[in-house]
């Protein structure tokens, strides 16, 4: 089903094209790793991207990339159906992250810093693994604040995410398309065409803004 050309579409479609054209986030000839967890950010990001792609003068490749981490009653074939019925490219990747984090995490140490750290490290991986020069990352504007006011409050700088960075790797450029685009924005967006959400199913799914 194609998504709904309505003026909240054309909005976030144009904000992203400015965060685009800002920080100079896409450039002639890049493949991108677009990171699809099955939250209503990323599949925001998938399709705005996808669109641009049809319609933009430069142009660029995408791969959608879904990481399984292994938690039990995760449901990645929703997420699949989902790429297959729009036609995306795509790879679903499974992993053990559950097991590790069960065995390695210390007591009372941030159950969401190492899922985080070891789904960073598959993206980074298969980003260079399907030739992919950049990776996008479904942070929003009210993620971008958030850290900041977090960094400000407890860390004493005014410092937030970058929305284009070179990622620890040294080889990745990682790119957060959504910067312009509030969330009150996206969850109209994703209810109205019907995005397939998926909760990650990790023991603390509902508990922290874990939908990205």
């Amino acid at each position: 089903m194609p998504l709904i050309e309505d003026t909240l579409f054309t909005r976030i479609k144009n904000r992203v094209g400015k965060a685009i054209s800002d920080y100079d986030l896409i450039s002639e000839g890049d493949r991108i790793a677009v990171a699809v967890s099955g939250g209503k950010d990323s599949y925001a990001m998938l399709h705005m991207l996808e669109t641009l792609r049809k319609r933009a003068p430069i142009r660029f490749e995408m791969v959608a990339i879904n990481i399984d981490s292994g938690y039990p009653g995760y449901r990645g074939d929703i997420i699949e159906e989902h790429l297959q019925e729009h036609g995306f490219v795509y790879h679903m990747e499974k992993t053990d992250h559950y097991g590790i984090i069960s065995e390695k995490r210390r007591p009372n140490s941030s159950y969401c810093s190492i899922c985080a750290r070891l789904k960073r490290g598959s993206l980074y991986g298969l980003a260079k693994q399907y030739g992919c020069n950049k990776l996008a990352l479904g942070h929003h504007m009210d993620d971008f604040i958030e850290t900041l006011l977090l960094n400000q409050f407890f860390v004493g700088s005014l410092k937030s995410m970058a929305p284009s960075m070179l990622a620890d790797n040294g080889v990745t450029t990682v790119i957060r398309p959504l910067v312009y685009v509030p969330e009150k924005d996206i969850v109209p967006f994703s209810r109205n065409n019907r995005f397939p959400v998926v909760c990650c199913c990790c023991p603390v799914c509902g508990t922290a803004d874990l939908q990205r």
